[in-house]
């Protein structure tokens, strides 16, 4: 959430505004210099809001906005303390789970994020967020079956959600289920049905993704097509590089690999991480 919004959080929470003048006064200060990315001074102000008035049940929200606050500053720590005071007082709150959750995600902290996903879904059975993310979750664990489930129920919810259907696809590859990962990925790049109108960006993840499937199956001249169409559509396509990288490395072509593993390096890949692959284009 870029915008701090009071008022969205007041009605999730089903709570009538009933405020003291001073008390609002510093909640209004603090949502305007939110909204003027002003984020020191409106932590200040939400900070003064929360001194003045310990008790106030209302605080929920002063906690969970400045937890967006320090996430937008990338202060993961403390955004994950004040979404946990918000839970405190208000512990079925789906957004600030959500938030909560996507900070944890943001630590590594995959368990905690996926206990809140399960408790949001326990209150909104259909919320796409908690879906999506749960999904990948369970995919990281090697959980294919529970992640299927989820992105399966997305899809009943959404039948047109973009990343849905391309996590689940990302899904049947990993699980060796290489024909029915292709299958949802040439629907998809047909532009059959809800994928009729895709940005440059997205038309590339697909092809990305279906030359990954490509690669697995050993098909390295139709992934390199693949790519070279990636890389026409959106040429900041981290991915590609790495995924050509290793078909050229495969193939002996040790210089064009090198060249495509320093170009993921340029796009923000840290090196080390391309220590091995590197090694082995000497």
């Amino acid at each position: 959430m870029k915008k701090i919004i009071l008022s969205f959080l007041l009605l999730g929470l089903g709570i009538v505004p009933a405020l003291s003048q001073t008390y609002q006064e510093l909640c209004d200060r603090a949502i305007a210099y939110a909204e003027q990315d002003s984020l020191t001074q409106a932590e200040d102000y939400i900070h003064r809001a929360l001194k003045l008035e310990p008790a106030n049940p209302h605080n929920a929200l002063l906690f969970s906005n400045l937890g967006t606050i320090q996430r937008r500053q990338r202060d993961y720590d403390q955004a994950l303390e004040s979404y946990t005071y918000a839970l405190n007082i208000a512990p079925r709150t789906v957004p600030i789970l959500l938030n909560r959750a996507a900070i944890y995600m943001e630590l590594g902290r995959n368990n905690l994020a996926q206990a809140d996903y399960s408790l949001a879904l326990d209150m909104e059975k259909d919320n796409e967020e908690a879906l999506l993310m749960r999904a990948y979750i369970y995919m990281q664990q090697r959980d294919y079956k529970m992640a299927k489930a989820d992105y399966e129920h997305l899809l009943r919810v959404n039948p047109a959600s973009f990343n849905g259907r391309l996590g689940l696809a990302t899904l049947e590859q990993k699980d060796g289920k290489y024909e029915a990962s292709l299958s949802i990925l040439n629907s998809m790049i047909a532009g059959k049905e809800e994928y009729s109108s895709l940005t440059p960006s997205q038309r590339a993840m697909l092809y990305v993704a279906r030359a990954g499937v490509e690669k697995d199956m050993l098909h390295a001249d139709i992934a390199l097509m693949d790519l070279e169409e990636v890389l026409r559509l959106d040429a900041s396509q981290t991915e590609a590089y790495l995924i050509r990288g290793e078909i050229y490395l495969a193939q002996k072509k040790k210089d064009l690999a090198k060249r495509d593993f320093e170009k993921a390096i340029s796009l923000g890949i840290p090196r080390v991480d391309l220590r091995d692959l590197l090694k082995q284009c000497r």
